[in-house]
């Protein structure tokens, strides 16, 4: 298992059950015991929604778990198999099979390894314009799905609160209204800090979430 990923994947377990006031109950070592397996994909997505079946208080953060089993793939799993394993026949079934699992943030954390790989700092115009080529006309897909982000890129440069304000009295598009907070305060503050952990605690409406999806990209970023 990618050490990065294990660190996130914990930090924000960790975060998630501190702010809800759950008990993980050995969720962590159970998942963890599904990302080191030596199994097919699909058959480790099988094992880790069996996980998370058993622990039902922490069923908000399967699909961003499951980005990460995904990344986890990319980083350890597919160094495992033949050179061009991800344009084979059979990693294009398993992507069809998956098509509907996992949300916007397995981009993000492909270019948060992306921005490692470069030696730069992750910013949300870079991010937006060099990686998601947004303003291309033949990405105009990923123009609609982050036209949110785009559309009140100044948030970054504001603060988590206002990050969250701004959220309470807009509508957002379904596809990054859920991540629109964690993914601002990201690139509000990379480096997470014990005040924006208060800011989203006290000011969000989805705290446990919220604060659980900071805590795993500020995680990922920092230990790259």
């Amino acid at each position: 298992m990618d050490n990065n990923v294990k660190l996130a994947l914990l930090a924000s377990l960790d975060k998630f059950a501190a702010v809800s006031g759950q008990d993980t109950a050995g969720l962590g070592e159970e998942l963890v015991s599904v990302f080191v397996k030596e199994t097919g994909f699909l058959e480790k997505v099988a094992e880790f929604d069996e996980v998370l079946d058993a622990h039902p208080d922490f069923e908000e953060l399967r699909e961003v778990f499951f980005d990460l089993l995904m990344i986890n793939f990319f980083a350890s799993d597919v160094k495992k198999l033949e050179e061009d394993y991800l344009d084979t026949e059979e990693w294009a079934n398993i992507e069809e099979d998956t098509i509907d699992r996992g949300t916007e943030l397995l981009n993000l954390l492909l270019y948060i390894n992306e921005c490692h790989d470069e030696h730069i700092r992750p910013e949300l115009g870079d991010f937006l314009t060099e990686f998601l080529l947004v303003e291309e006309d033949e990405f105009q897909d990923e123009f609609h799905i982050y036209e949110d982000l785009i559309s009140n890129q100044q948030l970054a440069e504001s603060s988590i609160e206002d990050i969250i304000n701004h959220k309470n009295m807009v509508d957002l598009g379904e596809e990054i209204e859920e991540l629109f907070v964690p993914f601002m305060a990201f690139f509000n503050q990379p480096k997470a800090t014990a005040e924006a952990y208060k800011e989203l605690e006290e000011f969000s409406t989805a705290k446990e979430f919220d604060t659980a999806v900071y805590a795993l990209i500020t995680t990922f970023n920092e230990n790259k």
